[in-house]
């Protein structure tokens, strides 16, 4: 039987694999950072980057799911999936989560995708919240925007 974290992890690899298929379809090339940065030239310019390292609020190296990269569609997202089936820990990582996203990531566009059904909805309220009024702050002058996309198994894809 596996374990809260452990059974987190795997089913939270069921929408990281929606995203990939989703994003595959449309014609995105899915490659992993670490590949990719060797000889970016070598792949096209519809990229969805795995595993993107970043500088985390306490200084240690960090990734993120994915950086989707688009000439055409002009895409420079990093793209944060979380999965929660039950009430947990993950509600209280949100702010620790929003902040490596405001402080750290310094992509124009940021995508909180948040599934499973087991966030409290006060964890969703905060963060939507929060991510509201970081995009009025920022409209004005970095033009930065972190959107929050929950259900994402159920209506997105």
């Amino acid at each position: 039987m596996k374990q809260g974290g452990s059974y987190a992890n795997s089913s939270g690899g069921v929408l990281e694999g929606l995203v990939e298929f989703a994003l595959t379809k449309k014609g995105f090339t899915v490659v992993r950072y670490k590949d990719w940065k060797l000889n970016p030239s070598s792949y096209g310019e519809e990229l969805l980057l795995k595993n993107v390292p970043y500088e985390g609020l306490y200084k240690h190296a960090s990734a993120t799911e994915f950086v989707l990269m688009s000439k055409a569609y002009n895409l420079n997202t990093r793209i944060e999936c979380k999965w929660q089936q039950v009430s947990g820990s993950v509600d209280e990582k949100l702010p620790y989560l929003f902040l490596n996203c405001s402080e750290k990531m310094m992509e124009p566009h940021i995508i909180i995708l948040l599934d499973g059904g087991g966030a409290k909805p006060g964890a969703i309220e905060w963060l939507r919240d929060a991510c509201e009024k970081f995009n009025i702050k920022e409209a004005s002058t970095s033009k930065r925007k972190i959107d929050l996309m929950t259900h994402v198994t159920h209506n997105q894809f």
